[in-house]
């Protein structure tokens, strides 16, 4: 008779993780929207998981500030709230400027190897025209940025409030002009950079990242049902 190996049971943090990730891409996909509520047993379900992982996403995600929990009636993904993710790009305003200034202050070919991969993809290769692929690389120039100034507790910072800020900036890259927009802005961010005038690339850089804001703003919850109807892709 053939014995077979038990299958390997999946750890506990693992299926956690994993529904975590899951749940988070529907939400930021607007899959889930704002509003949306649910139950535990529903994503259990759906996910093919015990409720006890389900939970355990569902508390992360409720810490991160992405859903709501309703006692007796399940949970909520949370309503946008405007006023926070304003405060999230004004904190985002305040670590890139300083950033910029202390890429500026550093010697020419120090500052150009920081930064080579970025001059090459927003000045020199063809562009895309893809929303959702140049809302990652948007993200990317600004963590680069930031990081290539050389403070590990700036770029903790200001990673995680990338990541909150993730599911309404990818808004920002629904229409063609914002994508050309945000070449060109990016390409004069760096050039300013690169001739040390910090008075000019935080000024080049606050009014790039005041168009992102003003975008959150004018979004609404018909903009956000558009966008669950048609995925940005």
């Amino acid at each position: 008779m053939t014995m077979h190996s038990p299958t390997p049971k999946v750890r506990p943090e693992a299926l956690a993780e994993r529904v975590y990730q899951a749940l988070k891409e529907e939400i930021f996909a607007f899959r889930l929207m704002p509003g949306d509520r649910f139950s535990e047993s529903e994503i259990a379900g759906r996910m093919a998981v015990s409720r006890t992982p389900v939970r355990q996403a569902l508390f992360r995600l409720e810490r991160e500030g992405f859903v709501e929990v309703w006692f007796r009636s399940g949970w909520q993904i949370r309503n946008f709230d405007f006023a926070w993710f304003e405060s999230l790009y004004d904190l985002r305003t305040v670590l890139e400027c300083e950033a910029v200034k202390r890429l500026c202050a550093l010697p020419a070919a120090q500052c150009s190897a920081l930064l080579t991969g970025l001059t090459r993809f927003w000045c020199q290769d063809e562009r895309l025209t893809a929303g959702l692929t140049v809302s990652q690389h948007d993200e990317a120039f600004h963590m680069t940025l930031v990081a290539a100034a050389g403070n590990p507790e700036m770029a903790r910072i200001h990673a995680e409030l990338t990541e909150k800020i993730r599911i309404i900036r990818r808004l920002d890259f629904t229409s063609d002009d914002r994508i050309t927009a945000t070449y060109q802005e990016h390409e004069q961010i760096l050039q300013a950079i690169f001739q040390q005038q910090t008075e000019e690339a935080q000024r080049i850089l606050t009014d790039h990242i005041a168009v992102s804001k003003a975008e959150v703003r004018k979004i609404t919850l018909h903009r956000l049902q558009q966008a669950r109807l048609q995925p940005i892709e």
